[in-house]
């Protein structure tokens, strides 16, 4: 079954295993069928407490399979903070403990870290198998890519991704009087495409259900999952509350995740936004079977500094060669908040914008979409 075979990774070791791991190419490698089938036992509810514990071990096993490819495809969010392996773990792997500490390398490490336990918690109260029942009450699937290119066609300006945004980790609370609603229905009047909603509630202060609401008001435009996703799980709870679309961080999944996602992604028939940061990201998602949608972050994970240029620097040369004669679609994220930054950002190449503190702040958001571009782009 789709999304069984997902594992969470424990990045927090350097290991060597003493066999080597087969592959059938640079992205590629071998899982224990073993664990796959327990994992599937597990999700289906019926396996005893002998498989439990096993699986235990192989979930852990497999994580540093996980790990190896991470590791040699630069990925620098650990999955989890620094911990042990399962109690007597007698097995395949060589390892040492790195001495990091507990404490998280920055503010995306951080979200991963909790999200990946509160996923785990997500999914002991609601098993896939009773998941993908409630999948047969969603509502239907909207085209988020078609709706992005309908913009730019009509406009001749980036189709607009407006972000339905309450809080972030970096700029605290950006609007005390937020209604969901009220303000996706101001987006979609003033003209926006698409819309993003945040679901974490820890870092973000927003909800699942904030984006149940907004499909459930009738709201048309098409709307992205802006979730931290580290298990194929969300996928489909995304879905069954309406999403039409969802993000995968380049920065936290390795490729073969990345391209796994995007096959149940295909089958669900929803979008799959797949967000990158520099040169190295992009050329690994360029490589990944199946990419249609590609957002550019221009914020320094590290750092947390915004530069424009970044999404011109990721566009420039063959890269950009490539992405048009895939047609892929690119967002442009992070740090436009005028014309200006608009232009700049589809000069470079990009047919979309996702922008969310810069209208979202302002008092009434649909002169706030007017004051992005300079001019009103409602239909």
């Amino acid at each position: 079954m789709e999304g069984l075979a997902s594992f969470r990774s424990l990045p927090c070791f350097t290991c060597r295993p003493k066999r080597s791991i087969s592959a059938t190419g640079p992205n590629s490698l071998s899982l224990p069928s073993s664990a796959i089938v327990r994992a599937q036992q597990v999700a289906m509810g019926s396996e005893s407490e002998p498989v439990k514990d096993e699986l235990k071990i192989k979930e852990w096993e497999v994580g540093m399979f996980h790990n190896e490819v991470a590791a040699a495809q630069g990925i620098k969010i650990r999955r989890r903070p620094p911990t042990g392996p399962p109690k007597h773990y007698v097995g395949p792997f060589e390892f040492r403990l790195e001495n990091e500490g507990n404490t998280p390398r920055n503010i995306l490490e951080e979200i991963i870290w909790h999200k990946d336990t509160e996923v785990a918690r997500w999914r002991e109260k609601k098993p896939l198998h009773s998941l993908l029942k409630d999948l047969q009450k969603a509502p239907p699937v909207r085209d988020f890519v078609g709706a992005l290119r309908a913009a730019n066609e009509r406009t001749g300006l980036p189709g607009l991704i407006a972000e339905v945004k309450k809080a972030s980790p970096s700029r605290g609370v950006l609007r005390e009087d937020f209604d969901p609603v009220e303000i996706a229905q101001a987006y979609e009047s003033g003209g926006a495409a698409c819309l993003s909603v945040l679901a974490d509630e820890k870092y973000f202060q927003g909800s699942y259900e904030n984006m149940a609401a907004i499909r459930n008001a009738g709201v048309q435009c098409p709307l992205l999952c802006k979730e931290f996703i580290v298990d194929a799980w969300q996928i489909y709870y995304a879905r069954s509350k309406g999403a039409d679309a969802i993000l995968l961080i380049a920065a936290v999944l390795p490729d073969l995740d990345i391209g796994y996602m995007i096959k149940i992604c295909k089958k669900l028939k929803m979008a799959t936004l797949v967000e990158v940061h520099d040169e190295k990201e992009m050329d690994r998602v360029l490589g990944i079977e199946g990419v249609e949608f590609i957002g550019i972050n221009n914020r320094n994970l590290e750092t947390f500094e915004v530069d424009t240029s970044n999404t011109k620097k990721l566009l420039e040369g063959k890269r950009g060669e490539v992405i048009r004669e895939r047609d892929i679609i690119v967002v442009g994220e992070s740090g436009l908040f005028n014309p200006d930054d608009i232009a700049y950002v589809q000069k470079a190449g990009v047919k979309a914008i996702l922008v969310g503190e810069s209208i979202v702040k302002q008092s009434d958001p649909k002169k706030g979409i007017a004051q992005l571009f300079g001019r009103d782009i409602s239909v």
